[in-house]
């Protein structure tokens, strides 16, 4: 857009530039990426429209002819500004008199406003507006042309070939044959007809008139200028039909890559494209106005309700006229088009557009083949990251509303697109990048993950659009040193470490996979351990200087010294005297009497014991649902709630010390772990009968839900033998259950079951937990991934197991027995394969690490083949005779594992 002339009241929307002339065109840089449709200019100001029917003023506002009322004074404006009330009105035309304004919409309305002393506004009144206000007198007409002149308006209506006039009339240039001012639409006096009316008999089809009285015309096109009025008329009828300016001309606006547009290329293709061919799509991939108004949607809501809300585009047409563009066989595009994007369009685009429409190509450009192009990753799609992450925060709050309407597949494909960045550039530092070119690569790296973080908040902020494990970067284990990372991400948050020439990715927590989460547990866990260690030394040094008594040993290690039939006693007594720093520390078990050292055998097989036994009936402290065959915190018990807090210690020492825990609560005791709400899905996991009946008093259509379910906002328990009833909310029980608070009703239930009634035992269990895993890393985890901590996972990988597995004595991966081992349990069914894992290692859930952490070892027995199996549960070691028949080791190996009850701790 550029601009010249008068700029004393800033009608040329340059800014508070200091000339009050300005001699020689200039570009006007508010209207770039923009796709302007129409500029209309009055005696001291502008109006412009956009292709989305946004409407922006500048200029002098001394009488509302910028439409913005800001009280009594109306200061002008020397930068465009839209115009909000008529942003939803679909406006496609504009004009402008010497102080008013008039704006025709896609519906034919006509909105008008500024000076209105003489009848200009068409509302039946001389008052002036500082509001747009639709002209009442013109509905029921669609007006297809509009003109301003100096203080008079014309509207054209094609259904009756009538025009419309109103103002000032003193020059006679209203044409209603008198000189008299109208407030109001008043009839432009003449013989008119539509153009879809016959011709009158009486007009010669040549041209000539019979009688110059009876003449009539058929207007096409109406111009109105400072006092005086035109109309271009037709007389034959099988003339073009008149000016439609609600339809876009097709020569009359810039370019835009449309289906006909990329046709025209793809036909001239072939041999070496014209210079007339190459000019237009440098133009349209230079210019951020052609590919902003692009891809337009024409379908409910289309791009005129463009808005924070509403992008106005299509994605999926731009996905496919894209991919019909950019083809293996037709190179020379390609190159045209990715010279155009890196050299022109990426490094003009402003941090702050002007107007929510410049934001449209932010959306569409990453359907673009050529950005998901490793070779033009540094080159596109990283400088395209860059203007993304580089806005301010209105447009980036603007983007974010966008992509989070967006189609999950859509999402996905822009999520995935910067993944593949981020590994590609993470190969290339695991290859050796020059030092010349580390600081370049950082900043690479970091965009590119920073883009991939904006894209994470918008997921969660929606609800999640797609689930949050689609966000990991599972190749991060072999591309980076996890623990390495870590540490120095440790430091800079303990010391206030700078180091601009290190991406660090503990930094984006949300790429992470459950193992490498794991693996920053550990790390952790190592850290913590050594700077309580470091911190006891330091103090007991301390001491030997001040009192001259001896260092304290510090234990590197927390020991349990523990007897068989009192593990639960023992255990708390230990665990009361050790202090927080102990439990962070690695986990010795002695178990009086046995010389075992443990080397984690041990350490397994007491998990396995003490919460065996803490989970048994006669405690009373949790509650068994058959149909679920979970566990929930018991409402009522005699035991101490110092076991609750023991509970919670195991389960964090189990996570600390990478032991699987049978510990068979919902997903809601993880949730509320990490600080999440439990919902009605989480009572269908627990009480699937409750949770089903619920959401049937949610889907009741009906309107006698008070006498069809009988409810108040109570809940019946049975506490040993007795039943009892609770009000969930105060005076539960005079209050019904209707359709308007039933969903209150829900959440109270919900509420009573997870947090209400086991309120102290949960809250004791947290503590517990918290002392082992609280900190930071743990806030990383998601609810799911933090229960397969505790209790492992089902993703079985039964030939990972089988590639890990390890062999002692005479056995190894090829001998005979082996062989037909593996060919025996591959062939059983699921339920046979996790029952085997049972029988193995006290579990038939899998660690988070995968298969390859179990370790399973086999070695040959003394025994003949009439033995079975033998399995030792704390190392994972099965003992397997040297059978020499498939059948038989099938016979004896599902012997042993249906026969095993409980663990099986040999």
């Amino acid at each position: 857009m550029l601009c010249w002339g008068n700029a004393s009241y800033g009608q040329l929307g340059l800014g508070g530039i200091d000339e009050e002339i300005v001699l020689e065109p200039r570009k006007c840089e508010f209207f770039e990426g923009k796709r302007v449709r129409d500029v209309g200019c009055g005696r001291r100001h502008s109006v412009f429209l956009l292709e989305d029917g946004a409407v922006y003023t500048c200029g002098c506002n001394d009488l509302g002819q910028l439409g913005h009322d800001k009280g009594r004074k109306k200061p002008d404006r020397n930068f465009p500004a839209l115009l909000k009330t008529l942003r939803s009105q679909r406006v496609v035309y504009i004009c402008c008199g010497e102080d008013h304004t008039a704006a025709l919409t896609k519906e034919g309305g006509v909105f008008t406003f500024g000076a209105g002393g003489y009848g200009q506004l068409g509302h039946n009144t001389t008052n002036h507006e500082v509001n747009p206000r639709k002209v009442f007198e013109l509905m029921g007409s669609v007006v297809a042309q509009i003109a301003c002149g100096r203080q008079h308006t014309l509207a054209f209506i094609p259904s009756s070939g009538k025009i419309e006039s109103f103002g000032l009339g003193g020059n006679g240039q209203l044409g209603t044959r008198s000189t008299y001012n109208r407030i109001s639409p008043a009839p432009v006096k003449g013989c008119w007809r539509a153009h879809t009316d016959p011709v009158p008999m009486d007009i010669d089809l040549t041209g000539l008139c019979i009688s110059e009285a009876e003449q009539s015309y058929c207007v096409k096109k109406i111009y109105a200028g400072g006092d005086q009025s035109f109309a271009h008329y037709a007389l034959s009828q099988g003339d073009s039909p008149p000016l439609d300016v609600r339809i876009t001309r097709p020569g009359g606006q810039i370019y835009t890559l449309s289906a006909d547009l990329i046709q025209k290329w793809l036909n001239h293709s072939h041999g070496r494209l014209s210079p007339e061919i190459t000019n237009e799509i440098d133009l349209v991939f230079s210019s951020a106005s052609c590919l902003n108004g692009s891809f337009l949607s024409g379908s409910s809501p289309d791009h005129y309700s463009t808005s924070s809300k509403c992008s106005g585009v299509d994605i999926n047409t731009a996905r496919l006229l894209y991919h019909r563009l950019i083809q293996p066989d037709y190179p020379q595009i390609s190159q045209i088009i990715a010279a155009s994007l890196e050299k022109h369009l990426l490094p003009r685009l402003s941090s702050s557009p002007p107007d929510i429409e410049a934001l449209r190509l932010y959306l569409t450009l990453p359907e673009c083949p050529l950005l998901s192009n490793p070779s033009n990753y540094t080159t596109l799609t990283i400088p395209f990251a860059k203007a993304i992450v580089s806005l301010k925060d209105t447009p980036i709050k603007v983007l974010g509303n966008w992509w989070s309407r967006f189609d999950p597949s859509v999402f996905q494909r822009l999520v995935e697109l910067y993944k593949e960045v981020v590994v590609y550039l993470l190969r290339l530092q695991k290859l050796g990048i020059p030092l010349s070119e580390q600081r370049i690569f950082t900043c690479f790296l970091h965009t590119s993950l920073k883009l991939l973080e904006i894209l994470h908040s918008v997921n969660e902020r929606a609800g999640q659009i797609i689930q949050y494990d689609k966000f990991y970067i599972h190749e991060l284990d072999e591309l980076i040193d996890i623990r390495n990372d870590y540490v120095t991400w440790f430091q800079q948050q303990m010391f206030s470490l700078v180091m601009d020439a290190q991406v660090i990715l503990c930094k984006y927590p949300f790429v992470f996979d459950a193992q490498a989460k794991t693996t920053l547990l550990q790390t952790d866990a190592v850290i913590q351990m050594q700077i309580a260690v470091d911190q006891a030394q330091r103090q007991n040094l301390h001491s030997l200087f001040l009192s001259g008594g001896g260092v304290e040993s510090v234990n590197p290690c927390l020991i349990l010294i523990v007897r068989r039939d009192n593990v639960v006693g023992d255990s708390m007594e230990v665990l009361r005297k050790s202090k927080n720093v102990d439990y962070k520390k690695p986990l010795k078990v002695i178990f009086v009497g046995e010389e075992a050292v443990d080397a984690g055998g041990v350490r397994k097989e007491f998990f396995l014991l003490i919460m065996k036994e803490l989970l048994d009936p006669k405690y009373g402290m949790f509650r068994y649902y058959e149909e679920s065959r979970l566990i929930w915190f018991a409402h009522k018990t005699f035991e101490d709630i110092d076991l609750f807090h023991l509970i919670g210690v195991i389960c964090g020492l189990a996570i600390y010390n990478l032991t699987i825990v049978e510990l068979n609560f919902p997903l809601a005791l993880y949730k509320k772990l990490l600080k999440k709400v439990p919902m009605l899905e989480d009572l269908k996991e627990l009480m699937p009968d409750v949770g089903r009946s619920l959401q049937q008093l949610l889907d009741y259509t009906e309107d006698d839900l008070e006498e069809t379910f009988c409810l108040n906002f109570t809940i019946t328990e049975e506490n040993f033998g007795a039943t009892e009833v609770l009000e969930l909310i105060p005076n539960g029980t005079d209050i019904t259950v209707n359709k308007s608070n039933r969903q209150e009703f829900v959440n109270a239930y919900v509420n009573y079951i997870f947090n209400t009634s086991v309120a102290p035992q949960f809250s004791a269990f947290h503590a517990g937990f918290h002392k082992v895993c609280g900190g930071k890393v743990l806030e990383l985890f998601q609810p799911s991934e933090l229960q397969a901590m505790v209790i492992g996972n089902t993703n079985y990988d039964w030939k990972e197991l089988e590639k890990s597995t390890e062999y002692k004595g005479e056995y190894w991966a090829d001998h005979p027995t082996i062989k037909i081992f593996w060919e025996v349990f591959h062939e059983l069914p699921l339920e046979k394969k996790k029952q085997f894992l049972l029988f193995l290692t006290g579990s038939d859930r899998i660690p988070i690490m995968g298969m390859k952490s179990l370790a399973l070892v086999i070695q040959p027995t003394a025994g003949g083949e009439h033995y079975f199996p033998v399995a030792h549960t704390c190392f994972n070691l099965l003992d397997l005779p040297k059978y020499s028949s498939k059948d038989t080791l099938h016979e004896k190996l599902l012997q042993a594992i249906e026969h095993n009850q409980g663990f099986n701790l040999v």
